[in-house]
């Protein structure tokens, strides 16, 4: 897929207060980690990730979605009234139904002439959202949307430290558990339009392309649900999941520099789905990237689902690791198995 006319207008990031540590999460667990003889510490050491973030309880994603799109907005100079699509991307919902979007759509204050719905595919929820919004832009439908994303992964982590307190796991058991300790919470929001939305004298921040490819072969190594009327449920087979999602990012890779001419040395910034420091290393390793060139923000956020990789993205403009012409490569991966790669110009 190729884009002539979209640009990224704006982004914004809303984040939780209220910060839990990696420490706090393994002194949680501190019965279950003396009954296995498990050593404290081997979290953080695994993965990388010395905290993450979570909303206070009653949080809907539906308000965390809302709060990045006023930011969004805010960081904007197009008006909310300009929006003609709004489509709220994360894994979270309010409920089966109506769309997420709608609650989100009446918080923001956005107008009733604007299309929307949910988009939802794991960690690749966003990243999905974008393209389908510059395919309309393209196409003459529309000249600008808002997307959001808003998580809480806060009830999938409280259930997961029950679940491992209470049931009698032993050290194979609590496995496919263990990538659920890794989850926080957060929300993105982005401006999108046609680039003659964008005041002449301003560089236009550009989405050039991308490639999209599905390996579903791998569908049931990561899986999650409702559990009751609150709490969330996931078990993922990561040893399995990083291998199968390592072979479909190489083929992945190979098509994006084949359709965008991005490669390793023309890229300026990588930016890959934030799972944690194994995850980072190994997937730049079968890639032939240089690790010098990514920019994370797994270490105080932990992995946050579909706000994880624009967020980052937003970070990296923060920091100034991502400026005026840096060209740069988004390496989205889902369960699914399902990845996406975006060229951008910023």
């Amino acid at each position: 897929m190729r884009f002539a006319h979209t640009c990224i207008e704006s982004l914004a990031v809303a984040l939780p207060d209220e910060i839990i540590t990696t420490t706090q999460v393994e002194e949680t667990l501190r019965p279950l980690y003396e009954r296995l003889k498990l050593p404290f510490g081997r979290l953080e050491l695994m993965t990388g990730i010395r905290e993450r973030r979570v909303w206070p309880q009653g949080t809907r994603p539906s308000d965390a979605s809302a709060a990045a799109g006023k930011a969004a907005l805010a960081k904007s100079g197009l008006r909310a009234e300009q929006v003609e699509l709004f489509i709220h991307s994360a894994v979270c919902r309010d409920m089966m139904e109506p769309a997420t979007a709608s609650f989100a759509h009446r918080k923001i204050g956005l107008p009733t002439t604007a299309q929307i719905f949910d988009v939802s595919n794991a960690c690749l929820g966003f990243l999905n959202a974008l393209t389908v919004a510059a395919g309309m832009i393209e196409s003459g439908q529309i000249k600008c949307a808002l997307i959001v994303s808003g998580e809480n992964g806060g009830p999938l982590v409280q259930q997961t430290l029950k679940t491992l307190l209470e049931a009698p796991l032993d050290r194979n058991g609590i496995k496919p558990f263990f990538a659920n300790l890794t989850i926080g919470s957060g929300a993105v929001g982005a401006v999108v339009c046609h680039d003659s939305l964008i005041p002449k004298g301003v560089r236009p921040h550009r989405l050039l392309g991308g490639i999209a490819r599905a390996a579903t072969v791998h569908s049931e190594l990561c899986q999650g649900d409702s559990h009751g009327a609150e709490a969330l449920a996931m078990q993922t087979d990561s040893e399995a999941l990083l291998t199968a999602g390592l072979t479909l990012a190489r083929e992945t890779w190979d098509a994006f520099t084949a359709e965008t001419g991005y490669d390793a040395a023309t890229a300026d910034r990588f930016i890959c789905h934030q799972v944690g420091s194994t995850h980072r290393r190994k997937l730049y390793e079968a890639l032939g990237l240089d690790l010098t060139k990514d920019f994370s923000t797994f270490e105080t956020l932990g992995n946050t689902g579909s706000v994880a990789l624009p967020a980052t993205l937003a970070k990296a403009v923060e920091a100034g690791a991502v400026g005026e012409g840096t060209k740069v490569a988004l390496l989205g991966i889902g369960s699914g198995l399902n990845c996406l790669m975006l060229a951008l110009e910023w």
